[in-house]
């Protein structure tokens, strides 16, 4: 009698999720992706800052971020905003973030390797699934004013180092040749050539396009509202256009965003996402005068924590920013303000008229680390807790957590190979 194909229900269908799913059905299961939203990745997947960048994956577990952060509690435009109010959540949550800094050196290694496996995964998928998502492979370029903070990247540039990323300083005179846009002041930075930056909202959704159109099943505008397993068939009670159901999978894996803490608990394990806001905007720029003046490279700004991205000719993403105030969705007008004020001051030729700002609610662990593999129960995987880099991670952990899962269902794992050329991707 033929073995059944075992039936897996990602539940979230942002980038995770999605590549998570993609990469299911690689390796032969049945699938169905479910969401609340009507479409893919509209949540923190929408509009990020663009940026896949192993060069950013020192994990922020340090004394020196407490100090940092301590200190921008008293200044209204910080990177680093918190609403002080009793919550157990986030202040347990915080203790546990301290607890994690003698992992900092650890943590860091693995997040460095992970983000550099991902890049040829992820390239990989775009050029089978045919998407278009605004990828420009200029590198990324960190720029410091501060004599102090710059050391300290010079100390982060010999971990990463120690996790094979190369990431060579640079003299204010090679930032200029790397991107002129840039004005003049800088005392120096550091350039990463092999990354790049895209369109996470335009990617995610192609992937799930094509993730149909291979016999993937997509449920969107679908709420889970309750989910349980006995460790061989997960049931998910649903609730879809006013109709209720309840749905069998052999398994589940949780890739739900700020609500895997939710659906974790379910299940029967703690999964400590906490949603950290981070904020956007998007400079559209409509005359030739502003396409000429913002930059094309990417940029990482270490004093104010702004990291940009060029998508197209005619957009340009901007973000930063750290809130810690629970599930909230608000885009205030406060913090979106430094964002606007910082292309006004360094790139004053891009007119900011029209700008779209968003919010998005990272789902961070204390540990920076993502929370992936099997649960308590035999079939429930978990593949969340990305923080913000998800879009640098994601097809990385999509692949381990997929290769697990065909260890438990079918006894063996496969390496995704890994096509089109794109192998030097993930050097």
């Amino acid at each position: 009698m033929p073995h059944k194909t075992p039936h897996i229900a990602v539940l979230g269908a942002g980038i995770t999720g999605t590549t998570m799913a993609y990469k299911l059905l690689d390796r032969g299961f049945d699938v169905t992706i479910i969401d609340r939203q009507p479409y893919a990745a509209m949540e923190t997947s929408y509009a990020n800052g663009g940026q896949l960048s192993a060069s950013n994956a020192e994990v922020w577990n340090s004394w020196g971020t407490v100090l940092k952060g301590m200190k921008w509690l008293l200044k209204k435009d910080a990177p680093l905003s918190m609403n002080l109010s009793p919550s157990w959540h986030k202040y347990s949550w915080l203790a546990e973030f301290v607890a994690a800094i003698p992992q900092h050196r650890q943590n860091t290694l693995d997040t460095v390797r992970m983000a550099r496996i991902a890049r040829g995964h992820l390239l990989d998928m775009a050029e089978r699934a045919g998407i278009d998502f605004d990828l420009e492979r200029r590198g990324i370029l960190h720029v410091y004013k501060d004599a102090r903070e710059f050391d300290a990247g010079r100390r982060a540039t010999k971990l990463l180092a120690e996790g094979g990323l190369e990431r060579r300083e640079v003299t204010p005179d090679e930032i200029a040749q790397i991107e002129p846009a840039l004005p003049r002041g800088l005392i120096g930075g550091f350039f990463t050539d092999s990354d790049f930056t895209g369109d996470i909202h335009k990617f995610s959704n192609g992937l799930a396009r094509d993730f149909k159109a291979r016999g993937g099943r997509v449920l969107m505008n679908t709420v889970i509202e309750h989910a349980v397993s006995d460790g061989k068939t997960a049931l998910l009670d649903l609730y879809q256009d006013g109709v209720r159901d309840r749905v069998r999978y052999d398994g589940v894996v949780v890739s739900a965003g700020i609500g895997s803490r939710a659906l974790g608990a379910q299940f029967g394990d703690r999964v400590n996402v906490y949603p950290v806001k981070g904020y956007s905007i998007t400079v559209n720029l409509d005359d030739t005068a502003s396409q000429q003046a913002a930059p094309w490279v990417s940029l990482l700004d270490e004093k104010a924590k702004i990291v940009t991205s060029r998508l197209g000719k005619s957009r340009f993403r901007i973000a930063g920013t750290a809130e810690f105030n629970g599930a909230n969705y608000d885009i205030r007008a406060d913090r979106v303000k430094p964002l606007v004020e910082w292309c006004r001051s360094n790139f004053p030729d891009v007119c900011t008229e029209n700008t779209v700002p968003w919010a998005g609610l990272r789902p961070m662990m204390p540990n920076m680390v993502p929370h992936l593999g099997q649960g308590r129960l035999p079939n429930v995987f978990y593949n969340t807790g990305h923080g913000h880099l998800g879009w640098t991670l994601s097809a990385a952990t999509a692949e381990t957590v997929s290769a697990a899962m065909e260890a438990r269902y079918f006894g063996t794992a496969r390496p995704t190979q890994i096509t089109g050329g794109l192998t030097h991707a993930a050097a």
